[in-house]
């Protein structure tokens, strides 16, 4: 068993979301951090707890973001940090499911990852590194971020659905990150 931390300069965490009925608003949380217990014989993941600001989050359009992080959606203010902790993971490294709880708003749900292994190996300053990909979907009412405007042609503004990729690259704990 050997213990992970995040490399944030290789790791990202993107969101998608439909915005008036037929096009798409992409996304990204900027600051986040991920702990990671490997099952160095399957290089599968036995514990994942992860950490994200709420102030983070990053559309590239500053009243967009001021949006998100307001009292309408994710209250940042008051809610400062979004959280994931694993219950379980299943399958092999090519197809793996992590079950966990996503906490987003104070609200906590179980949410079901569906993930896979990229890979593991020395960087050139021989740190060990190792890097996994996953996808979920979760509805953002579920986490009581409701605010909605009703379109004239019929509609709503902002989709319930949020699509999330993770793209995580970490470090064998006690070595650098950053490199």
């Amino acid at each position: 068993m050997s213990i992970f931390n995040l490399d944030p300069t290789h790791s990202s965490i993107e969101f998608t979301v439909r915005h008036m009925v037929f096009s798409k608003v992409r996304g990204t949380f900027t600051a986040f951090t991920v702990d990671l217990d490997i099952d160095d014989a399957t290089n599968l993941p036995t514990s994942i707890k992860a950490s994200i600001d709420a102030s983070s989050v990053s559309t590239n359009v500053a009243d967009r973001d001021a949006h998100l992080k307001s009292p309408d959606f994710l209250d940042a203010a008051q809610f400062p940090t979004l959280t994931f902790a694993s219950t379980s993971v299943t399958g092999t490294a090519d197809a793996m499911t992590i079950a966990g709880n996503l906490t987003i708003h104070g609200v906590t749900k179980p949410v079901s990852l569906s993930a896979a292994f990229d890979g593991r190996g020395k960087d050139p300053w021989g740190n060990d590194r190792i890097a996994y990909s996953a996808n979920a979907k979760v509805n953002r009412k579920d986490f009581g971020l409701t605010w909605n405007q009703a379109l004239e042609a019929g509609g709503v503004l902002v989709g319930e659905d949020i699509e999330i990729a993770l793209s995580i690259q970490a470090v064998r704990a006690g070595q650098p990150a950053a490199v």
